[in-house]
């Protein structure tokens, strides 16, 4: 009868232990989704899974939502003033969403103790909460990976250590860039590059490469909290089925066509060509003006700077809007117009290379047509 007492007592004793070391119950994890094929999926999403098992729950908070529907949202989508929030879903509807659209999900399972896993839960579900969740989006500095990074940071009882992130020296361009060319987004890269501003050639850190999901991933596998990892084992929930084939053709090929074309009819009988050329002069110019009056637009409209600084405006010049009403006008100032067009457009593609923002190869050929272009502009005045 003692013997029994006595292996019963141990019995108890190791699962009041055991249960005290696990007491919380909760498991929370990072998710890593692969890109889609819509262009604002390119470098694929974020989020944190929360599985408490003693209440059964397994749910992912989502810091990505938004709503197209707002008032005004694409106003506000232009000038950066659009309020994401937080989300909830249960994990087997985001499951089922991202198996629907053939995208991956890689789980890593953090390593926290009870304490840090109890107050990042508890301070998930309070961002959640309607008076909290929504937030100013900034799409280099506190998006939905950033919030990710900073929720778990500041709910471990010792600093969390990013570290040996970047494997070289990369610009906040290096990191876009790899997420559209892993796509095949040649013409998505082409829009993008042209409408953010310089401020994206700045070298990126361990800590702020972090804005994009992939570099998230990252980081949370070479981070540490003191002598331990912050990641402690990794798995794929979904495998990632989208095949990124090169469709279509690049912009440097369509604007060298178009390049080719339009010189030989510039060059060959010019003069009975004279009314096809105006049209195309008209076309060029005003497009390439409205495209400069959006890139002034999203420079100083926009309540972040990521679009400031922009040095495509050397090229893509708001006149040009007014100018392309002009073309068969005698002006003696149009002649001198033209003549610092062709002076924007040469020394922009001279010091291309050296230009204090990494502008995109596929304008050079448009670039020069439109050198050609106000060069037989110049001569007609």
């Amino acid at each position: 009868m003692k013997k029994i007492f006595s292996l019963s007592f141990i019995i108890c004793c190791f699962h009041f232990c055991f249960s005290q070391a696990d007491s919380c119950r909760l498991r929370i994890s990072l998710l890593t989704c692969s890109a889609g094929e819509e262009l604002f999926t390119a470098w694929g999403h974020s989020a944190l899974r929360v599985t408490d098992s003693s209440k059964g729950t397994d749910i992912v908070y989502n810091y990505g939502s938004f709503d197209f529907e707002a008032a005004g949202f694409y106003v506000k989508f232009a000038r950066g003033n659009t309020r994401y929030f937080v989300s909830t879903s249960s994990f087997e509807e985001f499951v089922y969403e991202y198996r629907y659209f053939k995208r991956g999900i890689i789980e890593q399972h953090l390593n926290l103790s009870c304490i840090e896993k109890q107050k990042l839960a508890a301070a998930l579900i309070e961002n959640a909460k309607e008076e909290n969740k929504y937030y100013l989006y900034n799409f280099l500095y506190d998006n939905c990976s950033s919030r990710l990074r900073d929720i778990v940071s500041k709910n471990t009882t010792a600093p969390v250590l990013f570290s040996n992130i970047l494997n070289r020296k990369k610009t906040f361009w290096d990191q876009i860039h790899e997420g559209l060319d892993n796509n095949h987004r040649t013409w998505g890269r082409l829009g993008i590059d042209i409408l953010l501003g310089s401020i994206m050639d700045q070298d990126a850190t361990d800590n702020t490469s972090m804005f994009l999901p992939d570099y998230l991933m990252k980081g949370f596998d070479s981070a540490r909290i003191g002598e331990k990892r912050l990641v402690d084992k990794k798995q794929i929930i979904l495998p990632a089925e989208i095949e990124n084939e090169q469709t279509g053709i690049s912009p440097f090929f369509v604007f060298s066509i178009l390049f080719v074309v339009v010189a030989v009819f510039s060059f060959i009988n010019p003069i009975s060509q004279s009314r096809l050329l105006t049209i195309l002069d008209f076309t060029l110019f005003f497009v390439t003006g409205l495209l400069g009056i959006l890139i002034l637009f999203l420079w100083f409209g926009r309540i972040d700077n990521v679009c400031g600084n922009n040095y495509n405006i050397m090229w893509a010049l708001p006149s040009h809007t007014i100018i392309a009403f002009l073309l068969n006008g005698k002006r003696k100032w149009l002649k001198t117009y033209w003549l610092m067009t062709a002076a924007f457009l040469s020394i922009t593609l001279v010091l291309w290379k050296w230009l204090p923002q990494e502008l995109n190869n596929g304008l050079i050929p448009l670039l020069a047509l439109l050198l050609l272009r106000s060069i037989f502009q110049y001569k007609k005045q």
